[in-house]
């Protein structure tokens, strides 16, 4: 069943509110980059200029500063989501250089263990120590790393 009534005899409070024109918007957005809070008698003085109800100056001002904040929202949304993007792709290159580091590791320890069990044998028939023998192969080791501590018998 349609009602009879129109809409501003539905609500007797709202009268034939008219839309701003680009003059009055352009007034307002001024007036809002300088406060944008609006007093009492800054709300008046605006409606008075404007031609308009003192409510519909005041509901511009609150929609502004929502939609204001909304843009803000995105942009802090938009500059934390290429974080985690950076974050990510970092994280990525770093566990493939982890596991690049671990096959060296692994690379190494064999070569480690291969040389402990030939220099286990030497040991007894040399007479040497094999922890010298040890320590003189770590430091070749470290030297053919790049060469910045040889140190020979000295460890």
């Amino acid at each position: 069943m349609r009602s009879q009534y129109s809409e501003t005899q539905k609500h007797p409070l709202i009268k034939n509110k008219k839309r701003l024109n680009q003059e009055q918007v352009g007034i307002l957005e001024t007036n809002f980059c300088f406060n944008n809070k609006l007093d009492p008698d800054r709300k008046h003085q605006l409606a008075l200029e404007l031609g308009v109800p003192p409510r519909q100056v005041s509901i511009w001002y609150q929609n502004k500063r929502a939609r204001e904040k909304n843009q803000s929202l995105e942009t802090d949304h938009r500059a934390l989501q290429q974080r985690l993007e950076n974050v990510l792709a970092e994280n990525t290159s770093l566990r493939g250089e982890v596991e690049r580091l671990r096959g060296e590791l692994c690379k190494i320890q064999e070569l480690f263990n291969g040389f402990n069990s030939s220099v286990s044998s030497s040991c007894d028939e040399v007479g040497s120590s094999k922890h010298e023998l040890e320590r003189e192969y770590y430091a070749a080791l470290i030297g053919g790393a790049g060469g910045q501590f040889v140190a020979f018998g000295g460890l």
